[in-house]
Formats: C-alpha cells, structure tokens, sequence
C-alpha cells in the first residue's frame, strides 16, 4: 500500500492519539488539531500537533484555519473527527471542507439525528430496533405531566449529549444523571435545563457487562470494510458514563443489529453502535450511535481491525481487503478513569482492591500509554486527577 497522502486528526483526546498512532505506525504524515487545553494535553511527537479554533463556539473560524491549512496540500489529506463536536462541525460545513479534504459521513440528516438523541430514538423506533422508553421534556410544565408517567429510578441526561461534557463541573465525564424520585428530578431538572434541552430515560437493567459496542466502516458504496465489538467491563462514572475498561469479543447477535441498522440508515463512514442486554427479558436494547471512530482505537488495532488505518485506505482509492473478523479476549484499559472507577465502587462496598487488580490481568493495551510516547498519558493522568480534587473540594464527591 502507499501513503503519499497526509492526514489530519481533528481531536486530541485517547480517541484521536489512537487514529495518530496507527497512521504514524504505517508511515503516513499527521497532522492533529484541538482546543487548546485539550491539545496541551492530549499533543503527541507521532504528529505535527498545535491548538485550533472552538468547533462549537468558533465555527467559521475553524472553517477560515481549515480552508487555509488545507490550500498548503498538492493532494488533499484524509479528514478525521474524533468527537461529537467535530463531527457536528465537519458536517455542517462540508460543502466547503471537501473542496481541500476527503473525508466520508453520512448524509447531513443523518448525523444531526444520532447527535440529537430524541431524533435518535425516533429512528430506532421507525425500523422497529427495541430501545429504551424516552420522554422529552419541553419545560416545567410538561415535567409535571411526564412525573406521572416515569417510573423511578430513571435517568435524565441531555438531548445533545456534548451538552454536560461542556460544563465545567462536570469535566469527569458525567454523561447522565440517576433520578430516584420525583423531587429529585424536579430539583436536578432546574440545576440542568440552562445547559440545554434534557430527556428522561428509561433505566436498562444490568451491570458494565451487558453493554456492548459494534464499531464499523462502511464506504461510499455500503460495502463493510471493517467491522469489531467489544463488551465493556468497567466504565467512569460506574453507573452511566464512558469506557475504562472494554473487552474484545464476538457476539453474532450483536453485530446483525448494528449491522441491520446501519444498512437501514444509510450510514455511510465511520460508526459506533451501541447495545445493552436487558436482564428482564434477554433482549438487546439499542442505546446510541455516533458517526466517527471511538475512544477503544488503541483496541481497533490489538484486535487486528484497524478501522482507522481501512478508512484512510478507502478514501484514498486503494480498495482495502475487509476486515471482519477480530482477536477476541483482549482487553483495553483507560487506566485512570478505570482506577477513578474502582475508587467510586470501592466506596460503595461494591469492589475490593483485590478484584480490581485481578480485572487488569490478562493481554491488554493501554488507551494511552505507550513507551515511545509517554507524555500524553501523564499529562491526561495529572489533568483528571487535578480535576477529581477540585470536584472532591466543591462538595461534588
């Protein structure tokens, strides 16, 4: 295979070091791009690294350092957004961005439907994908309305899911908010509602375990290019939050329904399907999609289906052999939001020190740490911890 072309990664998180890093592995000129707090972490020697404009609050400036950075290329680079906000960003304004990159997404409608999580579920329910019961909520009034019709304990988290990440307090990657009862939903709805629109949703029963998450690659034509799982076995926070720990397995079942889906929709790119096995019945239950590559890249390449490297081979025209079939038993580990993880549980009598260690064993690769590229692990190390003393000082611990 050649790699002439250059790429350009637009995030800096785990997710966008892991798409760096398996391009640098293969040769391929990157370059990375992020807010400047997160690229001062997150900056790697296996790229070119430097900060850029806000996707959310600085668009056309984005579009203006984009369009200028784009014009220094004889041939245009592979294009990737490594989060929720620059593939909103990238979408909306791709009619201009694919005059100087190349990149694959689906359609316009499509995106904005698995970013607004309403219209998320609104689809699952057209193509009869069982899914958890939603309940939007307008305003105070219809608050008092759907109160009647929940059933505690429920979660409330927002529409757009970026939404709580945004918000200072809660840079600990609360994604959700357990509600009990229905004061406490009339109290957290007030605290939350000023930071966009929020929903209520109906509690899957089960632990980390019964979540599962399909990643794959369709390319412009719907064929599937690549495609692997894994099940999560820790996540921070505990109960609703992101993965810190995934491991590699394959389950039929679970792939037919993100691939069944997918097909349905259209979904062109890059895409991360998730599911939970609901315990009362057996059934898998669809939770989300998202249109880019996930935060278990590091795992894509382990389990020997590097989505990351297939894409890029894709949009540059070199008809890639599919991948579709995986490595199973390997695990990947986030390993300070896994031990923030086993700290939570720990609290709560729910794991001991033993067990914890016990779950690191086994072959495994670290979201981040790598010996020829250690710093963006011990700066993403200080930066969390940091942050869980302040949140511990503010009373949110």
């Amino acid at each position: 295979m050649k790699h002439p072309i250059h790429a350009v990664v637009l995030d800096l998180s785990a997710t966008g070091i892991g798409i760096v890093r398996s391009l640098k592995a293969k040769g391929i000129r990157v370059y990375a791009f992020d807010v400047k707090s997160k690229y001062e972490i997150g900056k790697t020697r296996h790229a070119t690294c430097d900060s850029c404009p806000n996707p959310v609050s600085e668009q056309m400036k984005l579009v203006q350092f984009l369009v200028r950075f784009g014009k220094g290329f004889k041939e245009k680079p592979v294009l990737y957004a490594g989060s929720d906000d620059f593939v909103q960003f990238t979408s909306k304004h791709r009619s201009i961005l694919y005059r100087y990159y190349r990149f694959l997404l689906p359609s316009k409608l499509v995106v904005d439907a698995v970013l607004d999580k309403k219209l998320t579920y609104e689809l699952a329910v057209k193509h009869n994908i069982p899914c958890p019961k939603i309940f939007a909520i307008r305003n105070e009034h219809q608050l008092e309305q759907i109160i009647n019709e929940v059933t505690f304990p429920c979660i409330l988290k927002p529409v757009y899911s970026s939404d709580f990440r945004k918000r200072i307090s809660h840079r600990l990657y609360k994604k959700a908010i357990l509600i009990e009862k229905a004061s406490e939903l009339r109290e957290k709805y007030v605290t939350y509602v000023p930071f966009g629109e929020l929903m209520l949703q109906e509690i899957i029963p089960g632990d980390e375990t019964s979540i599962y998450s399909v990643k794959t690659f369709f390319d412009d034509q719907m064929n599937l290019i690549g495609i692997y799982m894994n099940q999560k076995i820790h996540q921070f926070p505990p109960d609703f939050g992101s993965s810190a720990m995934v491991l590699s397995i394959r389950d039929e079942e679970v792939i037919q329904q993100a691939v069944t889906f997918l097909k349905k929709l259209n979904f062109k790119g890059l895409a991360i399907t998730e599911f939970k096995r609901d315990q009362r019945d057996g059934k898998l239950k669809f939770i989300e999609i998202n249109a880019r590559i996930g935060l278990t890249q590091m795992l894509s390449i382990a389990c020997g289906v590097d989505v990351a490297y297939l894409y890029y081979l894709s949009l540059t025209d070199q008809q890639p052999t599919p991948v579709t079939s995986q490595r199973e038993g390997v695990k990947w580990v986030y390993l300070v939001r896994d031990y923030m993880s086993f700290l939570q549980k720990r609290k709560e009598g729910k794991m001991t020190i033993a067990q914890w260690i016990k779950s690191l064993s086994g072959k495994k690769v670290e979201a981040l740490f790598t010996w020829n590229d250690p710093l963006p692990f011990i700066r993403s190390f200080v930066s969390h911890v940091r942050n869980l003393r302040v949140r511990k000082l503010n009373g949110k611990e």
